[in-house]
């Protein structure tokens, strides 16, 4: 069973930045992939970033060299560094987590509680 924990979304003004955060814990034995996914109201959930073990990353075309996802293995902590924000940024996003763990030996994957990002006109 692993938990993921997110924080620092909030309010900015387009152009500004923000830095999410998303730390996983309880009975892991590997993280695989860690991925940030977002919701705006009436549109479907999107992938927005993923980032490996191996360290390759992955990113939507609508936020490609304005976002970068990055990990810190040690922490089982992945972050999503948002600058250039803009007003269709907004959303609810979330982090997911999948990998080995060691409760009953089963692979998972797990979702954070999700953290609002809004960004003004």
């Amino acid at each position: 069973q692993v938990q993921l924990v997110e924080s620092g979304g909030g309010l900015v003004q387009a152009g500004g930045s923000l830095r999410l955060s998303c730390a996983a814990s309880g009975r892991i034995v590997r993280i695989n992939a860690m991925a940030w996914y977002r919701q705006a109201p009436g549109k479907q959930r999107e992938l927005v970033a993923a980032s490996t073990s191996g360290g390759m990353t992955n990113y939507s075309d609508s936020v490609k060299g304005r976002f970068t996802i990055s990990r810190d293995n040690a922490k089982n902590t992945v972050y999503l560094q948002m600058d250039s924000l803009k007003p269709e940024d907004t959303a609810v996003y979330y982090c997911n987590a999948e990998g080995l763990s060691s409760w009953f030996g089963k692979s998972f994957s797990s979702w954070g509680q999700g953290t609002q990002v809004t960004v003004s006109s």
